[in-house]
Parts: C-alpha cells; sequence; structure tokens
C-alpha cells in the first residue's frame, strides 16, 4: 500500500537517525529553517546587542573577541608590494625598486590620519577597529569616500567606518512584511524605482547581484542626537566606471545568499551570559561572606542609637531605615524582637573552577580558539600548548585572508589607481588592461606571527626546512619575525661593516693603517 511504502521510506537512511519522526528521542525536536533572510535578518539587531553587552560585561566574550582581532590584525598588517615582474616585462631588480618606491609613497596615505574620513585613526588603527567590528557586530562596513587633496595630503581617498546597525532598510519604501518577519522589525523592502528588493539594507537585483547599500544618516534605533530627520542615502556597490567597490564589506557568511553577517559570539551567546551570571554570583556570595558585620540588638527604643553608626552619612547606599548595610568592621543595630541570621554560603564553591574550565573548552571549540589561548592559561605540556597554538593559527590565517580580501587589498587597490592617475606612481598599461592591473596590484600582507613556545626549537626548524628546500629564507622570516628578509640582509651587512670598524679600531689597525701611509 502506499501508507506503507511511505512508511518504509521514512525509515530508510537519515530516517533511522537524525532525519528520524519516529523514534521517541527525536519527535520531540521541532525544528525549522527557512532562507537566511528569514533566519538571521529579523534577529540580527538583538544579537548585535547582545553580542555589545557581552564585550563590555563577559570577561569570555571579551577574551575572544580581543584574541581574534589581536591575532589576525595586531598593530596592523603591513603592505609588501609584488608586482608579476614578468608579466610586465620587468627584471626582479627592476620590480624591487619599484616595489619599494610603491610602499613608501603607500606610507604617505596610511600613516596619518587623513585616510579617515574622521581623522581620528591611520590605516593600521583602521583595520584594528574593522576588525573588532567584524567580530563584534558580525560585519564591518567602510564607505569609500574622496576629499580634495591637499599640499600635505596627496590623496583624496578616504574610508568611513560605519556600524552595520547603519546599513537598514528605509521606512519609506513598500514593505515587504511576512509572517516570520517580526512587525517592529524593518528589514524587507522593495526599491520603488526599480523594483529590487531591499534585505536589512542590502539591495538585490533579480539574480541576487549585490547592486546596492541603503545608509541612514542615524542610528535607525538609536537615539537622534543630532535633531536631524532620519534618512536614507542609496550607494551603489561598485563604481560604473572603474569598477571599484565603494562599499567595504567584511563579514563571514554561514549560507549562500546571505548578505548581512552574524556575530562572532552568537552560537554561545547564551552559555556565555549564563556563565557571567554565574560568576558575578559566586563574586558577591564571596564578598558578602568576606564582611564582617556585627548587629546589636537592644530591648530598649533604638531611635537613641544612631542607625548604622560605623558608616559615615555620605558612605550609605540605601537611606531606607529599614535596611541594614554590610561592610568590614560595621556595627548595625537592631529593632528589638529583629535578628541576623547569616547562611553559611562556603563560597567561592569548591567546583566553581573546574565548571568554568569545562565551559570554557566547549565555547572556545565552538569559536575555534583553544582553552589555553581563550583563558591565557598555558598550564599544560610544551606538546599540548604548541597543539593549541598551532590549532587556533589555523583560523587566524583563515579570518586573516578573508579580512585581506575584503578590506585591506580593495583599498590598496583604490590608493594605487590614485596615485597613478594623479602620476606620483609610473605604472604603464595600468588602466589600459584587467591583466595588466592586475599583475601591478598583486600584493602581500605580513601581520603578526604565530606564537612560540620554545623559539630554540622552532629556528632549528626552520633551518632544516631551508636545507631541503621547502621553504625560503623570506617565507620563515615572515613565519618567525614578521620581518622582511631583504630588508634584514641589507641591515645586516651596514651593521657588520659597523662591527668591523670598531674592532679594527679597537685592535689599533686603524693607526696602523695612516702610519703605514
Amino acid at each position: 500500500t502506499l501508507e506503507h511504502i511511505d512508511s518504509v521510506k521514512a525509515m530508510s537512511g537519515y530516517g533511522h537517525s537524525g532525519g528520524s519522526t519516529q523514534k521517541k528521542s527525536m519527535i520531540g525536536w521541532n525544528s525549522m529553517s527557512g532562507s537566511p533572510q528569514q533566519d538571521i535578518d529579523p534577529h540580527l539587531h538583538l544579537l548585535r546587542q547582545r553580542s555589545r553587552d557581552l564585550f563590555m560585561s563577559s570577561p569570555l566574550a571579551a577574551s575572544a573577541i580581543n584574541t581574534k582581532r589581536t591575532n589576525i590584525v595586531g598593530p596592523g598588517l603591513q603592505l609588501k608590494a609584488r608586482l608579476d615582474h614578468e608579466y610586465l616585462g620587468l627584471s626582479k631588480e627592476q620590480a624591487s625598486a619599484i616595489e619599494k618606491e610603491i610602499e613608501r609613497e603607500f606610507s604617505l596615505f596610511a600613516n596619518t590620519r587623513n585616510c579617515d574620513a574622521m581623522r581620528l585613526n591611520n590605516f593600521y588603527e583602521l583595520q584594528a577597529l574593522a576588525c573588532l567590528a567584524w567580530f563584534m557586530n558580525g560585519e564591518a562596513i567602510g564607505l569609500v569616500k574622496y576629499r580634495e587633496p591637499t599640499k600635505w595630503a596627496p590623496y583624496g581617498l578616504r574610508i568611513h567606518l560605519v556600524e552595520a546597525d547603519r546599513i537598514s532598510t528605509p521606512d519609506n519604501v513598500p514593505m515587504q512584511l511576512a509572517s516570520w518577519v517580526p512587525q517592529r522589525i524593518n528589514t524587507v523592502g522593495k526599491n520603488k524605482d526599480n523594483g529590487n528588493m531591499i534585505f536589512n539594507g542590502v539591495e538585490v537585483a533579480e539574480d541576487g547581484e549585490v547592486v546596492a547599500y541603503w545608509v541612514c544618516n542615524q542610528y535607525p534605533n538609536g537615539a537622534n542626537l543630532t535633531g536631524k530627520k532620519r534618512e536614507w542615502v542609496r550607494i551603489e556597490a561598485y563604481g560604473e566606471e572603474t569598477g571599484n567597490p565603494n562599499v567595504l564589506h567584511v563579514m563571514d557568511p554561514e549560507r549562500g545568499e546571505q548578505y548581512r553577517g552574524v556575530p562572532f559570539l552568537a552560537p554561545v551567546l547564551e552559555a556565555l551570559k549564563q556563565i557571567t551570571r554565574y560568576q558575578e554570583a559566586e563574586l558577591m556570595a564571596a564578598l558578602v561572606q568576606a564582611l564582617y558585620t556585627v548587629f546589636i540588638e537592644v530591648e530598649g527604643d533604638t531611635s537613641d542609637q544612631p542607625f548604622g553608626e560605623m558608616f559615615a552619612p555620605e558612605d550609605l547606599i540605601d537611606d531606607d531605615v529599614h535596611s541594614y548595610e554590610l561592610g568590614p568592621g560595621a556595627v548595625n543595630v537592631l529593632a528589638k524582637g529583629e535578628k541576623a541570621v547569616f547562611a553559611d554560603p562556603k563560597r567561592p564553591a569548591s567546583g566553581f573552577e573546574s565548571f568554568v574550565l569545562s565551559m570554557a573548552k566547549m565555547i572556545g571549540a565552538a569559536l575555534e580558539i583553544p582553552q589555553e589561548i581563550l583563558l591565557k592559561s598555558f598550564t599544560a605540556s610544551y606538546s599540548a600548548s604548541r597543539a593549541a597554538l598551532l590549532e587556533m593559527w589555523k583560523s587566524i590565517k583563515t579570518d586573516r585572508a578573508r579580512f585581506v580580501a575584503d578590506f585591506c587589498q580593495p583599498i590598496y587597490e583604490i590608493w594605487l589607481a590614485e596615485a597613478v592617475a594623479r602620476g606620483r606612481i609610473n605604472a604603464p598599461g595600468f588602466f589600459n588592461d584587467p591583466a595588466t592591473k592586475a599583475a601591478w596590484c598583486k600584493a602581500e600582507w605580513t601581520g603578526p606571527t604565530q606564537g612560540q613556545i620554545d623559539p630554540v626549537k622552532e629556528v632549528k626548524a626552520a633551518q632544516i626546512r631551508i636545507s631541503n628546500a621547502f621553504s625560503t629564507h623570506e617565507q620563515e622570516t615572515i613565519a618567525l619575525t614578521g620581518g622582511n628578509w631583504d630588508d634584514n640582509v641589507a641591515q645586516l651587512a651596514l651593521e657588520r661593516a659597523a662591527l668591523d670598524r670598531i674592532h679594527k679600531k679597537e685592535r689599533g689597525e686603524d693607526d696602523a693603517e695612516q702610519d703605514s701611509e
């Protein structure tokens, strides 16, 4: 029968396990999932608020986000121009000279606050701020702007970092509310001029291509501090003439056709909040136990006795006569018939540390940050600690590659185009062919290196890799110190020459040479 066939299908394959609807253990598991816009967008506002709250109040949350930021960008990813000299018909020496010129010119833009539309940060500080926003809010948004160059600021390129909240669907567009969209949250709309859908501030064409971003002039859900009318500006995602991005959008999507990023802490928000509450409760219990307060019960009228006489009036937190405050060595007077009874809290609890450590392991696993690094506590063996560093560094390299691709490299390419257009960099064929432009724009970005528990072993391993041609001096220099091998060689030559002169002078060889002359 058809019923029998349907029953057999239901119990085949995953129907025996995760897809079962007949097992008692699975019958109560009611789960639903829709499109990324249905599952993510209506909840982003609350997820961001909770993520920020934990960053400001939870030690584990702050450690997780700061650890990512510090290891990915640290003091800032440094540019290393890498021209495709073979394609451009340049010798290695010619390319090296041009690369140094480009890096020197880029420092005029990157090392000053002129690159920031707010004029608060240089390019490397902008990196740290963007990376922090990426993990806290789920995405970092940078608007590409231009200002008129000046004598001391030869470039007009400016980057304006805005919070993710300002990218939102305007409240003056036709709404496309569905049953799954909370009425208080305006996420889905339609551009009345061209019919494009707008998902949480991101306008997409009929085929799903991102074509524009809608930026509000204030925080849509915040207080209006400027007194200006709330308005939205539509910014094309890419320049029509140049093809360069007008909006830098750094995020790590979970699903296809996802247009907004999810906060880094989203999978562990509940666990982090509960642990924070537990820590606060344990701390308060331990504090109450540590406060030694004397209570005196009198038979007569207590009005003759000053309440809380051990506390100065300005030190009292509550002026209610029925309140009794605790403090080290404090004396409180109780009315007739009142008694102070203390439970023995035995704080801190004996299982407190082991429980927090267990939760840190699970939270760290979800965030790809081993417990040792999340807690900054390396008490295990050398092998275990090194394994933790190696495991985390896999995720750091992945995140850094995405950050470079979405933030650093686009800014560098836009800047280089301006430098060539203004004649400050000579790059023949830059605007004639995309392949030629790509050859000029090739670059590497170096940043903080992986931590070393035993530097001697790390250096010996690097020497072995070089001697067997598994790696190069340049690659090992970047991995070990983040430095530049070419610059190191040149600097060492100068230092050795200087040391030779000093040694000769100490041996009196210079005087002997002068006498012979």
